[in-house]
């Protein structure tokens, strides 16, 4: 590739042609290809630069704390998950309608990676996605009133296709978090969708809200089109802290063993 045509396409963006450009040509040469072909390769190629770009933007938009996927997801630990009623949601029709979901359970129980799973489906469909946890969420807004910057921090919250909120019900919100969140779902409220984990069931959320009113407010305008799984099951993270934990003690056992005089 001489310097002036990689000028040229550098000029135009064409950062996937740039990559692929001398192997196509190869390409086009030994199998004796068209102009047309050859063209249709180099914009196929470019077409597939820019989505694999635009994928790595919108995951990097996301501030996924870590990556999680439904196939690592450990259905058979939490035999009250419908699995396929989980895929389904993984086709993100719910963001296309706009609607919401509420996973409530224990802690340690995968409600966190379910969100982020789904959140990784959203991206992969071309959404744009943010997670965050209520109470960083929160804390954000409530400082940037201090430098006049409330209104950028809300449309950051609520520009996003998807919403992912982590952690509802950690603490309890006073009355300036209460009236922060009301706008956040009020203005989402079928413009946008919002995942909620929480470990408090639902009929305990009201009581999450320091003020009754817009708690009423708050729930009426998310539950409206919610999809609410509610996970039972053990706790991941203390399954394998025991089976962590038998591990070490039978392998102590075995070592004491050995070293017993025989």
């Amino acid at each position: 590739m001489n310097d002036t045509l990689l000028s040229r396409l550098k000029d135009f963006k064409l950062s996937g042609v740039i990559k692929t450009l001398d192997t196509r040509n190869e390409q086009a040469i030994k199998e004796n290809l068209s102009y047309m072909e050859f063209i249709e390769l180099l914009l196929s190629d470019e077409n597939m630069n820019r989505q694999t770009n635009g994928q790595k933007k919108r995951v990097q938009k996301a501030k996924f704390p870590q990556c999680k996927t439904l196939e690592e997801y450990q259905f058979n630990l939490q035999p009250t998950v419908n699995k396929r009623f989980i895929y389904n949601l993984a086709t993100c029709e719910f963001v296309r309608k706009k609607e919401n979901v509420a996973f409530i359970g224990m802690p340690g129980t995968g409600k966190t990676h379910l969100a982020t799973a789904l959140g990784y489906k959203a991206v992969a469909q071309g959404y744009s996605v943010l997670f965050t946890t209520v109470n960083q969420m929160l804390e954000e807004l409530y400082l940037s009133r201090a430098d006049n910057s409330y209104g950028q921090k809300l449309r950051y919250y609520t520009n996003p296709d998807l919403l992912i909120l982590d952690e509802l019900g950690i603490k309890k919100l006073n009355q300036n978090s209460v009236d922060d969140f009301y706008e956040i779902i009020s203005k989402r409220y079928e413009n946008g969708s919002v995942i909620i984990t929480s470990n408090k069931a639902f009929d305990e959320w009201g009581r999450i809200f320091y003020d009754p009113v817009l708690a009423t407010a708050i729930l009426d305008r998310f539950v409206h089109h919610c999809h609410f799984v509610t996970m039972k099951g053990e706790s991941f993270r203390m399954k394998q802290q025991e089976n962590g934990i038998r591990a070490m003690m039978q392998k102590q056992e075995v070592e004491t063993s050995n070293q017993a005089p025989k």
